[in-house]
C-alpha cells in the first residue's frame, strides 16, 4: 500500500496567517493528477506544530473532501508525549485514513528501550498500518536498525519505516534483514534515488508537491529496475531538491509552489519564507525545467 510515492502535503496560507483552502485543494488536484501513489496529511511538511487542532481537522476534512478517495491518506500523528498519542489514535474518527505516519519522540531524546516501548504502545492502540518516521536531524533521537527491525518483527500493523536519517548502512542494514512484507521509504528526496537502489521501495517527499508527475515516474522506474531512465529524472530534478533545503522545509517548496501559480508563499512563526538568493534560485532553476 505504502510502496511508490507519498507526498507529504503542505498548508497553504493566506497572506492573513489564515489556512488558505482554495489552495490546498488546487494543490490537491495537482498533485492527484501527477498519478503518486497516495498523500500523507499532517506531516512536518505540513507545519502541523503551529496548527490548532480545529485548524488539523479542518484541513485532514479538505484533504479528504477533494481527494474523494482517489489515493490512500496517511495521517501524521506523532508526538513526544507518547499517552497523548495513544488516546488520539483511540479516539479519532479515522473514518478514510489508510495508515498513520508516527515520527520518534523529539526533546525528550528516549534511549532505544524508550522508543521502543513509545511505538509498541501507539501499534497497540492503532486500527490502522503505522508508518515508522525516523529524522534524527528534527528529533535528536535515532531509531536504529536493531530497534526498527525489532518493532517490524514484532507487530503486524508496523509495516514502513520513513527513513531520514542520512545513514546509507543503518538504511542498508534495515533493509537486508527486515521481514519481507516491511517497507523502507525514503525520507530524503535527493536520497531516493541511490536508497531504491539498494533495495528501499518508495519515498514520502516534498519534491513532490511541486513535481508530482516527474518525480513518482522516477520512483515507478526504479521500483521497475529500469535505472538509467530513473537516473535522468533524479538528475535533472538534483539542483531542484538541494535548493528547496536551503533556507529550510517546507520554507522551499512554499517559494516553488508560489512560483508555479499553485499556493501563496506563507509561513506561520517561528518559520520564515525563503530568502530572496534561494526564491530566484529556485525560480531559475523551475523555468530551467519547464
Amino acid at each position: 500500500m505504502f510502496k511508490g510515492t507519498g507526498v507529504a502535503v503542505i498548508t497553504p496560507f493566506k497572506n492573513s496567517g489564515t489556512v488558505d483552502y482554495t489552495a490546498l485543494g488546487k494543490l490537491i488536484k495537482h498533485i492527484i493528477k501527477g498519478k503518486v501513489n497516495y498523500i500523507v496529511a499532517l506531516g512536518t511538511t505540513s507545519e502541523a506544530p503551529v496548527l490548532s487542532q480545529d485548524e488539523k481537522n479542518a484541513v485532514l476534512k479538505h484533504i479528504l473532501k477533494i481527494n474523494d478517495g482517489k489515493l490512500p491518506v496517511v495521517l501524521g500523528m506523532g508526538g513526544n508525549n507518547t499517552q497523548m498519542i495513544v488516546d488520539d489514535v483511540k479516539s479519532m474518527d479515522l473514518t478514510g485514513i489508510g495508515g498513520i505516519l508516527s515520527v520518534a519522540p523529539y526533546y525528550n531524546k528516549p534511549n532505544q528501550k524508550g522508543l521502543y516501548y513509545h511505538f509498541k504502545s501507539i501499534a497497540q492502540a492503532s486500527p490502522l498500518p503505522v508508518i515508522l518516521y525516523n529524522v534524527p536531524g528534527r528529533t535528536s533521537s535515532n531509531l536504529n536498525a536493531e530497534t526498527t527491525l525489532r518493532l517490524a518483527v514484532e507487530f503486524d500493523n508496523i509495516v514502513a519505516i520513513k527513513e531520514a536519517s542520512g545513514d546509507m548502512t543503518q538504511i542498508m542494514e534495515i533493509i537486508k534483514n527486515k521481514p519481507k512484507d516491511f517497507t523502507v521509504l525514503s525520507g530524503d528526496d535527493a536520497l531516493t534515488y541511490p536508497m531504491m537502489a539498494v533495495g528501499a521501495e518508495g519515498v514520502i517527499s516534498v519534491v513532490a508537491n511541486a513535481y508530482p508527475g516527474p518525480f513518482s515516474d522516477m520512483v515507478r522506474l526504479c521500483l521497475g529496475d529500469k535505472y538509467p531512465e530513473a537516473r535522468k529524472i533524479h538528475y535533472k530534478l538534483l539542483e531542484i531538491m538541494n535548493a528547496l533545503f536551503e533556507d529550510g522545509n517546507p520554507a522551499g517548496i512554499k517559494a516553488a509552489l508560489n512560483i508555479m501559480g499553485i499556493a501563496g508563499n506563507n509561513l506561520r512563526l517561528p518559520l520564515l519564507k525563503a530568502n530572496k538568493a534561494t526564491y530566484n534560485k529556485l525560480k531559475a532553476l523551475i523555468e530551467k525545467n519547464k
